[in-house]
C-alpha cells in the first residue's frame, strides 16, 4: 500500500473494484481455502493452536492499521483486546449469550474505547503516544481484578456457549476465529480502496493537503484509533472464544508488546498472509520451541532477528535479480 498523496477526485472505487484480482488476492483466496480444509488433515491440538493463531493475527492487524494509517505505535492494545474478550466472556457466563450476540457489542465497545482514548491524546505523537498507551496496558490487570464480581478476578471466566448447537466446539472455535480474521482482512482491503482510506493516508503523509480536501489530521487520528481499537477488541473476543477462557494474565503489558512484535514481523502488512505470519510468530513459533528449555528466549530472539533481516534485505535481493534479468 502506497502512502503517497493521491488526487481524491480521480479515484473511482467502482473502477478499482472491477479491475480484477491481483496475484496477492489470489494468494489470499488460496490460503483461505486451504485453511478451511485444514481441520480435515490435522488433530485437535493443532486446531486449537491455529484458532488462537487466527485470533492473534487479528490483533497484529489492529496494531498494523495504527502504524499504516496513523503513523503511530501502540504498546497498549491489550486494553482494547481485554474489552472485547470480557464483553464476550461476561455475556456468555452471566447471561448465556453466544458469540453471535456478544461479538457486535465487543466491536462497538472497542471502537468507543479507541475514540475515547484518542480524543484526549490527539495532540500526542511518537514516543509520547506510545508511553500513554503503555499506561492502558499497565492498568488492565488491576481493572479486571478490582471488578472481580463481574470479571471473575484472578480466576477469569470460561467461554462455553456454542454458536451453532450440535457442532463440535473445537471446530466452532477454529472456524469462528478464521471467519472473523478473513472478514477483518476483507474490510481493510475495502478501506484501502475507498475514498475514506485515501483521506486517512493523506492526513498522515500530508496534513496540509488533507486540510484542503476537508480532512483534518486530528479527526483522522481519532478515526484510525477507533478502527484499530475495534479490531483489537475483535482480537480479544476471538482469543476468549478460541481459547475458551479469559483471565487477567492474558492481557498484560507483555501481551501488548508481543502484538507489536507480531506487527513488526508481518512488516505492518494488512493482507491475510502477512497477518498470519505475525500471528504464527506469536502462537506457533513458541510452540515449536517449547522443547528447548532455557534456550527458548535465545532462539525466539534469533528468529525475530532473522525475520527482520529477511524483510530488510529481501526487497534488495529481488531488485538485484530483476536488474540482472533486465541486463541480459
Amino acid at each position: 500500500m502506497s502512502d503517497h498523496p493521491v488526487t481524491l477526485g480521480r479515484f473511482d472505487a467502482e473502477e478499482a473494484r472491477l479491475a480484477g484480482l491481483k496475484p496477492a488476492d489470489l494468494l489470499s483466496l488460496g490460503l483461505a481455502a486451504a485453511l478451511i480444509l485444514l481441520p480435515l488433515l490435522v488433530g485437535g491440538s493443532w486446531i486449537f493452536a491455529l484458532g488462537v493463531c487466527f485470533a492473534n493475527s487479528i490483533g497484529v492487524l489492529a496494531v498494523s492499521v495504527l502504524v499504516r494509517y496513523g503513523g503511530e505505535v501502540s504498546i497498549g492494545h491489550s486494553f482494547f483486546a481485554a474489552v472485547g474478550a470480557y464483553s464476550v466472556a461476561v455475556l456468555d457466563t452471566r447471561f448465556g449469550l453466544s458469540l453471535l450476540a456478544s461479538l457486535p457489542l465487543a466491536l462497538a465497545l472497542g471502537v468507543v474505547s479507541g475514540v475515547a482514548f484518542a480524543w484526549p491524546s490527539r495532540k500526542l505523537s511518537g514516543i509520547y503516544l506510545a508511553v500513554s498507551t503503555m499506561a492502558l496496558a499497565l492498568a488492565v490487570p488491576e481493572l479486571i481484578n478490582n471488578a472481580d464480581g463481574l470479571t471473575g478476578g484472578y480466576e477469569g471466566l470460561y467461554v462455553s456457549q456454542p454458536v451453532i448447537p450440535g457442532i463440535a466446539m473445537s471446530l466452532q472455535r477454529y472456524y469462528a476465529a478464521l471467519i472473523v480474521l478473513v472478514a477483518v482482512v476483507y474490510g481493510l482491503a475495502r478501506l484501502r480502496h475507498s475514498r475514506q482510506g485515501l483521506q486517512l493516508l493523506l492526513a498522515k503523509a500530508h496534513p496540509a493537503a488533507a486540510d484542503a480536501f476537508g480532512t483534518r489530521r486530528v479527526w483522522a487520528r481519532v478515526a484510525v484509533m477507533g478502527i484499530s481499537g475495534g479490531i483489537a477488541a475483535l482480537c480479544g473476543a476471538m482469543l476468549g472464544f478460541a481459547g475458551s477462557t479469559v483471565s487477567p494474565s492474558g492481557f498484560t503489558l507483555w501481551s501488548s508488546i508481543f502484538l507489536l512484535v507480531g506487527s513488526v514481523v508481518s512488516f505492518y502488512g494488512l493482507s491475510l498472509p502477512r497477518a498470519l505470519v505475525g500471528g504464527a510468530f506469536l502462537t506457533l513459533v513458541p510452540q515449536f520451541l517449547s522443547a528447548s528449555g532455557a534456550w527458548i528466549p535465545v532462539l525466539y530472539g534469533l528468529a525475530l532477528l532473522g525475520m527482520i533481516l529477511l524483510g530488510h534485505y529481501l526487497p534488495r535481493l529481488r531488485a538485484m535479480i530483476a536488474d540482472r534479468k533486465g541486463g541480459v
